[in-house]
């Protein structure tokens, strides 16, 4: 197995800066976390990349929900982002019936140019995850989608994670991100379920407050827990 890919979620230059010196691959870079993280501004992109190195995911969403909202916006939005050097997103919209907007994501992506992007937990929040996955393959820059298996996070979504880990639903090199709640108990089934993508945000701050700066000793610990176990289970097989 290959060593598991750690994202952590920053607000700005110097979260980013922690969870790189902490042991992250790379960062989810969001806004207005009381709504759930919004796009950031273009200025702190433009800080964020010349902070790290690492690879930077940037949200492209300019409201609370899952609804799509004005797409001239949302347009604009991704256009200022990639201007200010964002190279890769999140996103992922849905429609009043709980399906997919895919007129949206597609309105999204014709900004993005093929630009590698994960699709965010709207999934957790679907009316039904098969459809939306099968209308989501093969699009255009999509190499993972980010979930907890349940709107309440993974203390109640793990086992759907697992199903859908073990019954390979995700292919076509679309990558299963776990996230939403991780706790160290979830990480060795994961891992032999063959997750190999783990995503985190208020654990990686003091107190879980977002309030907080991102701590690069939790990132660390969370970072030495995901190869601890990689490499036990590699050891056992």
């Amino acid at each position: 197995m290959s060593a598991p890919l750690l994202e952590v979620i920053a607000l700005d230059a110097a979260d980013a800066r922690h969870a790189r010196d902490g042991g992250a691959d790379r960062v989810e870079l969001v806004s207005d976390m009381a709504a759930d993280g919004l796009s950031p501004s273009p200025a702190t992109v433009a800080a964020v990349r010349a902070a790290v190195d690492l690879p930077v995911r940037v949200m492209v969403r300019t409201g609370p929900g899952f609804a799509a909202g004005d797409l001239g916006r949302l347009r604009r939005t991704a256009r200022q982002l990639r201007a200010a050097g964002a190279e890769e997103f999140v996103l992922g919209f849905l429609d009043r019936r709980g399906a997919v907007d895919l007129p949206a994501v597609l309105e999204v992506l014709g900004v993005l140019d093929g630009a590698p992007w994960t699709f965010h937990r709207a999934i957790d929040h679907a009316a039904d995850r098969a459809a939306l996955r099968a209308a989501v393959a093969g699009l255009p820059g999509l190499d993972a989608v980010l979930t907890s298996g349940a709107p309440a996070g993974l203390a109640e979504g793990l086992p759907t994670i697992l199903a859908e880990a073990e019954a390979e639903t995700l292919t076509g090199g679309v990558r299963l991100l776990a996230g939403g709640g991780l706790l160290d108990e979830h990480i060795g089934p994961l891992l032999a379920a063959g997750v190999t993508a783990f995503h985190s945000g208020a654990a990686m701050r003091p107190g879980r407050s977002w309030t907080a700066p991102v701590a690069p000793d939790l990132v660390r610990r969370l970072r030495t827990r995901l190869s601890a176990v990689a490499v036990g289970d590699q050891a056992a097989g």
